[in-house]
């Protein structure tokens, strides 16, 4: 897929702007005004969870430590999530130069970029572009001229596990241990990476904060709502007729979407990615926005043919797959709920079973360590109380 052909509706993220222009300006203020312009934006993490970025900067910068962490989260390893990709492919320079912000913002001198295994064609690529910016005195000592800035970055290549997508779980991939959950507290702002204070933000987050402090926290809040400011990148996929990577303001409803990309007769859209939720038609009318329905940037449109008890089975399988198997509502959960679905497909599933099932969800969803678990359920509730009907009515034989 080419795609610049697919990145749609340019806004905030997308549109053209003089990358190192910004980072010289914006490296001339002081540091306390930058952490409060990014702070006042009310810019929530790109990631999902929607932890406020500027707090989670400011938190960091007041750590006391004689080493600090940036780390850019560009593990993108939720199903039909590609906006990264392209951000990686196309705007690398703006991502390395939000990083570079973060960095002077916090007092950190190290960056780490924890690439997805299988990004590794784009290694080349962005190793290149951050040789130029040495070469143009961008990374490294004296930054841009600011006598005793030195910030430096690396790449360091994951290994295709999706809980390492989680931040405490990809620290301790970097440091060398098995990709699992921490623990928390501590919080990685305070003991992170190797112990020392880390920001873990996404590759969009980083790109957006750079805009925030060429435009200014006002201009951003223009975009989106009160409490979602600002636009986002949605990967669209599935039974629509223009697929691709699109730029909308927060605020923007499902029903919108589906209008912009030729997918008038979905019959469902799975929101955020198989740890999402399946939204049904007669909630088309939501809002995809952190005090509405929350993404990271997935969507994916199913037409009036599909089967969704199967789309239900396609997630199960992907979490019975991925989980890492640390805790004990994840470990056995995912794998009661996979054959509750085979109950059904195969009608031998009690009522009072299914709601025994649905129990175990809001179990997991309270007990387990960390995200991957917690929202593990998500995708086989919401399809099941949509298509409750439907599922319960199919034909054995089908």
């Amino acid at each position: 897929m080419n795609d610049k052909k697919t990145a749609r509706n340019e806004g905030i993220i997308l549109r053209e702007i003089d990358v190192d222009a910004i980072l010289i300006k914006v490296l001339k203020e002081d540091r306390e005004d930058i952490l409060r312009e990014v702070t006042d934006s009310k810019l929530k993490g790109r990631g999902g969870a929607g932890f406020s970025t500027g707090r989670k900067w400011s938190l960091a910068a007041e750590a006391r430590s004689d080493q600090k962490y940036i780390i850019c989260n560009a593990d993108e390893g939720e199903p039909g999530t590609f906006k990264d990709r392209v951000l990686l492919t196309d705007y690398t320079d703006a991502l390395l130069a939000g990083m570079t912000i973060a960095g002077y913002a916090v007092g950190a001198e190290s960056g780490i970029i924890y690439l997805r295994g299988e990004y590794v064609y784009m290694i080349d690529h962005i190793h290149d572009r951050i040789k130029n910016r040495y070469e143009n005195k961008l990374l490294g000592d004296n930054i841009a001229g600011k006598k005793g800035f030195v910030f430096n970055i690396t790449v360091r290549l994951g290994s295709g596990a999706y809980v390492c997508g989680e931040e405490t779980a990809l620290i301790e991939s970097l440091e060398g241990q098995r990709g699992e959950p921490r623990n928390r507290p501590p919080f990685p702002v305070t003991c992170g990476f190797m112990g020392k204070p880390t920001v873990v933000n996404n590759v969009e987050t980083f790109i957006t904060a750079l805009h925030i402090l060429d435009k200014g926290a006002e201009w951003f809040k223009k975009f989106g709502t009160d409490k979602s400011t600002g636009t986002k990148l949605f990967s669209i996929s599935g039974d629509c007729a223009k697929p691709g990577v699109y730029e909308f303001p927060l605020g923007i409803t499902v029903k919108e979407v589906l209008t912009h990309i030729g997918a008038r007769d979905a019959k469902a859209v799975q929101v955020g990615g198989a740890s999402g939720r399946c939204v049904a038609h007669d909630e088309f009318e939501s809002t995809l926005a952190f005090e509405d329905i929350s993404t990271g940037g997935s969507i994916i449109v199913f037409g009036p043919h599909r089967d969704m008890l199967a789309v239900a089975r396609n997630f199960m399988e992907f979490f019975a797959e991925e989980s890492c198997g640390q805790c004990t509502p994840c470990r056995y959960g995912v794998e009661a709920l996979l054959e509750g679905i085979e109950m059904l497909e195969q009608r031998k599933c009690s009522m009072k079973y299914l709601n025994e099932l649905l129990g175990l969800c809001e179990t997991m969803q309270v007990t387990s360590k960390c995200g991957l678990g917690q929202s593990a359920p998500n995708a086989f509730m919401s399809i099941l109380k949509n298509f409750k009907h439907e599922i319960l009515s199919r034909d054995s034989a089908r």
